[in-house]
């Protein structure tokens, strides 16, 4: 008996003592993180101050744009010779303009509060008026109208986009393509907010970008080839459809009278409370299409879901839309049926500008 109790004993130790361990890690990577991000707020905050500096010594002094030029070469070769990298003349260029582009957004009240606060504690619940990496604004610098930038700086820090997805979300027009044919108030709202899902067609974009799946835009490929392209890359394919999107899965099976249908993809908007389905389609829409999609969204309505979740919403991503098909098959009140386009290829944001105007 007591023989048998010792392989207990030991295995309860080390049990106790794998807790500890996974408590005091949590403690410190909690910890770690929290010096991260206050050292680059701290950091953020020096670049907007001394782009503060910059602009302010230019408007004292009236300089010429060649004068001013010349004094941030001087600077950066002095401050580059003390402090080392990060002064560069580029670098001290994007403090400048990172100052200018902020400068009415950002209160120097809220400037103030934040170093004073900075200066006695690490707070969890400090905010800091710049949340993004120094990298992330150097890539948002380049986007010129502020709306569309307030956007973009939004939803980065919403869904944690790395430099890459920022850019990526940037290029292919993602800001055009949720604010095409709002009104005014939706596309401030937006600005102000980030996208805010409130109703089916928040979460719609007019043209979706497919360029991550790796097909050839003009290479022969089947329905089931980009079906299978999507799943492989089903992660992309999610943060390309939005917020909220959570898989339920693919080929769903619902039988009818002896006769099987399948839908292609299923997924479930977890702030949209809702099913959303989407059949594909390579080539232009057609009525049947809309037709077969109409019965997916009936039967998901009637049979699966419940009577605290919303209508289901239907997606016919196609390669062609066909506005006038869909104008004359769907009653003026549509709220649950959409066509919409794919692009195989990422092409450029002007390019994709004037293809959705």
């Amino acid at each position: 008996m007591k023989q048998s109790k010792k392989p207990t004993q030991t295995k309860s130790l080390k049990n106790d003592h794998f807790s500890l361990f996974e408590s005091i890690k949590t403690i410190i990577s909690e910890t770690q993180s929290r010096v991260v991000r206050s050292i680059n707020s701290t950091m953020i905050l020096a670049y907007f101050q001394i782009g503060k500096m910059i602009v302010e010594d230019e408007q004292h002094g009236n300089q010429r744009a060649s004068y001013a030029k010349e004094t941030i070469a001087q600077l950066s070769k002095e401050l580059t010779k003390q402090f080392g990298k990060g002064y560069s003349f580029s670098n001290l260029e994007y403090m400048r303009s990172f100052y200018l582009a902020y400068q009415n957004r950002i209160p120097q009240s809220v400037i103030g509060e934040f170093k004073e606060r900075l200066k006695t504690q690490l707070d969890n619940n400090l905010h800091p008026p710049f949340q993004l990496t120094w990298t992330h604004y150097i890539q948002l610098l380049k986007v010129k109208n502020d709306d569309e930038r307030s956007f973009y700086e939004i939803e980065a820090s919403e869904n944690n986009w790395s430099v890459r997805e920022l850019q990526r979300q940037y290029n292919s027009a993602l800001f055009e393509r949720l604010t095409l044919s709002k009104d005014k108030e939706t596309v401030h709202k937006l600005a102000k907010k980030g996208q805010v899902l409130d109703q089916p067609t928040d979460a719609l974009k007019s043209h979706y970008v497919l360029e991550f799946l790796g097909l050839k835009e003009n290479s022969k490929y089947s329905e089931n080839d980009l079906e299978t392209a999507i799943i492989d890359k089903l992660a992309h394919f999610m943060s390309e459809l939005g917020k909220g999107f959570l898989f339920e899965g693919r080929q769903r099976r619902f039988t009818l009278e002896g006769d099987s249908f399948f839908v292609d993809l299923v997924f479930y908007n977890r702030l949209l409370k809702c099913f959303v389905l989407f059949d594909l389609k390579i080539g232009k829409l057609t009525h049947q299409d809309i037709g077969q999609m109409q019965m997916y969204v009936n039967y998901y309505d009637r049979k699966i879901k419940t009577a605290e979740e919303n209508p289901t919403i239907g997606i016919i991503l196609c390669k062609e839309e066909n506005r006038t098909v869909v104008e004359f098959t769907l009653p003026k009140d549509n709220k649950q049926i959409f066509a919409k386009e794919y692009s195989a290829v990422l092409p450029s944001k002007e390019v994709l500008k004037k293809q959705l105007e």
